[in-house]
C-alpha cells in the first residue's frame, strides 16, 4: 500500500513537471469519457421521453388503417376494398373478447375562428369512445352525450394548444367558434398530452361527433371511417386482439386466407419495439465513436510514456543502481500511465455532467449522470492506462542499468 501511494506521488510530480504535455495526453480520454456519459444520458432521456409519448397514444392502443387490396395480382386502381366503416367497429367491439373500446376516426385540417382570432388545426370526428381508447380526459366541461352523435349536434371539445391560440387565458367552455360556415359550441377542454411519438402536437386538435364531422366538414359516404382506433382489454391480450381483428375483418370484407387484406393493423407494442431498436442502434453507434476516442487517447498516453522513458533513462539507471528491481520500475511507469488516464476520465465525467445539465435544460428532458455509466467510464479509463501503459513500463523495466547510467 505504501509503495503504491509513493508511486502515485511520484507520478503526480512527473505530471506537474509537464502540465501542457499531460493535458494534451489526457485530451483523447477526456473526450471519450465525456462522450460515453453524455450519450448514455441522452439515450436514456430520449428513450423515456419517446416512451412517454407512445404511452400517451392510449391504453393498449391498436390502430387499423385501410389499404388497397391486390386484385388479380395488381393493385386496384381505385383502392379496391380500402374502406373501413363504423359497422366494422361495432362488429369488432361486439365479437371480440379482447377489445375494450373502438372509435372510428375521421381527420382533416381546417380553420377554426373565434372573434378576431383564427387557427389552422386538426379536426377530428369520432365517438365518445375516442377518449377511452386514447386514455384522454376532459379537464374542464364535458364530452358530448350519445344523442349528440345521433342528431349531428354542432358541439366540440378543444385541445390545449387550440384553447391557448384562440382563447388565451379565457375559459373556452361555453364559447362559440366557427368551423367552415357553421358555428360550434365548445363544451370541453382536453388535458394536455404534448408531442406525438413521431412528431406533431397532440393538443392541436378540435374533437367533434363523427356524424357532425361527416355532415358539415368532411363529406364522406354514410358510415365511412378513415381509421379505427381500438383499445385492448390489457397489454397481455393485445396480440390476441390483433388475431381476432384480422379474423373478423377478413370475414366481413370477404377476404380469404392467403389473400392480401384491405387493412393494416399497428399496435402500441410495435411502436415501442421500433423505438427500442432505433435507440439501441444509435447508442451502439455513438458508444463506438466514444470507444475510438478512448483508443486514440490511449495511444496518446503510450506515446507520452515512451517519451518519458527516454527522457528519464538516466533516472531509471540510478534507481536500478541503488537497488530498484525491474518490477519496481515497471510498476512506477504503469502507475503513471493509469494516473494520467484516470485524470482524463475524471475530467471527462465532470465535463459530461455539465453537458448533461445543459442538455436537460435545453431539451426539457429528465436526464442525469448515470452511476453505472460513470463507473464504466472510469473503469475503462483505468483499463486504458493499464493496456497502453504496459509497453512503455515494460521497456523501462528492461533497460540495462549500465547503459542507462551512461545516458546524458
Amino acid at each position: 500500500m505504501g509503495s503504491t501511494l509513493s508511486s502515485i506521488r511520484i507520478a503526480l510530480r512527473a505530471i506537474r513537471r509537464s502540465p501542457l504535455r499531460a493535458t494534451l495526453t489526457v485530451l483523447g480520454i477526456l473526450i471519450g469519457v465525456t462522450s460515453v456519459v453524455t450519450v448514455t444520458a441522452l439515450g436514456t432521456g430520449a428513450r423515456e421521453n419517446v416512451g412517454g409519448q407512445i404511452q400517451s397514444l392510449g391504453s393498449n392502443f391498436i390502430i387499423i388503417f385501410p389499404q388497397s387490396a391486390a386484385v388479380s395480382g395488381a393493385k386496384g386502381a381505385q383502392g379496391v376494398g380500402a374502406r373501413l366503416t363504423e359497422d366494422d367497429g361495432h362488429a369488432l367491439r361486439d365479437e371480440s373478447l379482447s377489445i375494450a373500446a373502438v372509435a372510428p376516426v375521421l381527420r382533416a385540417r381546417g380553420q377554426v375562428v373565434f372573434a378576431d382570432k383564427n387557427t389552422s388545426t386538426s379536426l377530428i370526428g369520432s365517438t365518445r369512445d375516442f377518449l377511452t381508447v386514447r386514455n384522454w380526459k376532459v379537464i374542464r366541461g364535458a364530452i358530448w352525450e350519445v344523442h349528440d352523435e345521433a342528431t349531428k349536434s354542432k358541439v366540440c371539445v378543444v385541445g390545449a394548444t387550440v384553447a391557448k391560440n384562440l382563447f388565451g387565458a379565457t375559459d373556452p367552455v361555453g364559447q362559440t367558434v366557427r368551423i367552415g360556415r357553421y358555428p360550434y359550441r365548445v363544451i370541453g377542454l382536453l388535458e394536455a398530452k404534448g408531442e406525438a411519438p413521431f412528431g406533431g402536437d397532440q393538443d392541436d386538435i378540435v374533437l367533434m361527433p363523427i356524424s357532425s364531422m361527416r355532415a358539415r366538414v368532411m363529406r364522406t359516404p354514410p358510415g365511412f371511417a378513415g381509421v379505427l382506433m381500438l383499445s385492448a382489454t390489457s397489454a397481455d391480450t393485445t396480440d390476441r386482439a390483433v388475431h381476432q381483428i384480422e379474423s373478423i375483418l377478413r370475414q366481413r370484407h370477404r377476404i380469404g386466407e392467403g389473400r392480401e387484406p384491405d387493412f393494416a393493423i399497428r399496435t402500441q407494442k410495435e411502436f415501442q419495439a421500433l423505438q427500442q431498436t432505433i435507440y439501441s442502434l444509435l447508442t451502439i453507434l455513438l458508444v463506438g465513436v466514444a470507444a475510438v476516442s478512448l483508443v486514440v487517447g490511449g495511444i496518446g498516453v503510450m506515446n507520452i510514456m515512451l517519451v518519458s522513458v527516454t527522457e528519464r533513462t538516466r533516472e531509471i539507471g540510478i534507481r536500478m543502481a541503488i537497488g530498484a528491481r525491474a518490477a519496481d520500475i515497471r510498476g512506477q511507469f504503469l502507475v503513471e500511465a493509469i494516473v494520467l488516464a484516470m485524470i482524463g476520465g475524471i475530467a471527462g465525467a465532470l465535463l459530461g455532467a455539465v453537458l448533461i445539465a445543459i442538455a436537460a435544460a435545453v431539451l426539457g428532458w429528465s436526464m442525469s449522470l448515470s452511476p453505472e455509466a460513470l463507473a464504466v467510464s472510469l473503469g475503462v479509463s483505468g483499463l486504458t492506462g493499464v493496456v497502453f501503459g504496459f509497453f512503455p513500463a515494460r521497456r523501462a523495466a528492461h533497460l540495462d542499468p549500465i547503459e542507462a547510467l551512461r545516458r546524458e
